[in-house]
């Protein structure tokens, strides 16, 4: 597969945004998706917000596999990084993440206190690669619907600040991808999530690449969905999707069961799973 490159000009824009509005906040929250916590994190944040400190999101987690998400936890906790596991649909995700960013603001409030200087709420700053949740996240924070939601990437174009609590401030930005994907594991990943647009990449190599990695992680899953037999695992993927598409009655219309299998995966109905592995990724 080609590399992919894809770089929209507002995400350019969004990109000099967030560098030239650092100096307003306390941190910055990192907002990843739990289900590639590695894949959905972009590699030029670092550069991007240097030293200023961090809070690792991992939202969507009620669709991640727990387990994994615990070792991706204790992960960016050994690289230094706070970081907290979210569902932003649930109430009590506001009150989460205000006791998470004063525990990685408490030293600097406890000398700016010293000092006689008071801070009237932390300022953070939502950065993350499209499609992540940034602004479901925003309207829960904020108690209502401020920010524009959906479950396409590019939603959000512009900046806004929002305050959520007493105690928490928020410049929202548009999702920001890196101007390129070299490897093409990461692009098949981004694609299979949504988190790029479906026009991207050809559905068939997005498809195979899920099929083959739910088959050997998730196989549970995939054969209760699918109805899979044992002689079904002997199958290379190409040939397993051509008997699937007879299968489901959709003769010779691979297309349909690349949508059907693609739309399975974002909406749930194989279960909660993690394309990043920490023994795969924690290196890189």
């Amino acid at each position: 597969m080609a590399v992919i490159q894809w770089f929209p000009g507002h995400m350019s824009k969004a990109r000099r945004q967030v560098q030239e509005n650092l100096k307003y906040v306390d941190f910055v929250i990192e907002l990843a998706d739990a289900r590639l916590p590695m894949s959905s994190r972009n590699p030029m944040l670092s550069q991007i917000i240097g030293d200023k400190p961090r809070l690792v999101v991992l939202n969507k987690a009620d669709l991640a596999d727990n387990l994994a998400v615990k070792k991706w936890l204790e992960y960016f906790e050994r690289q230094g990084f706070a970081a907290l596991a979210i569902n932003s649909k649930e109430e009590y995700t506001a009150k989460r993440l205000t006791v998470a960013a004063k525990k990685l603001m408490a030293e600097r409030l406890a000398r700016d206190t010293a000092r006689g200087i008071q801070h009237s709420s932390l300022r953070t700053m939502i950065v993350g690669i499209p499609n992540a949740g940034k602004s479901t996240l925003m309207n829960r924070l904020a108690g209502k619907k401020i920010a524009v939601t959906g479950n396409r990437p590019g939603v959000t174009k512009g900046q806004q600040w929002i305050r959520t609590n007493p105690d928490l401030e928020l410049l929202d930005t548009p999702g920001i991808l890196w101007p390129k994907f070299e490897d093409t594991q990461v692009g098949l990943k981004l694609a299979l999530t949504g988190a790029i647009k479906d026009d991207l990449l050809p559905m068939d190599e997005v498809t195979i690449f899920g099929l083959g990695y739910f088959m050997e992680n998730y196989p549970t899953a995939v054969t209760t969905r699918y109805r899979l037999t044992e002689n079904d695992f002997e199958l290379e993927i190409p040939d397993l999707i051509m008997t699937l598409t007879a299968r489901f009655g959709f003769r010779e219309d691979y297309d349909r069961f690349y949508t059907m299998f693609v739309k399975d995966v974002r909406d749930g109905k194989l279960g909660s799973f993690c394309l990043d592995k920490v023994n795969d990724d924690a290196d890189n």
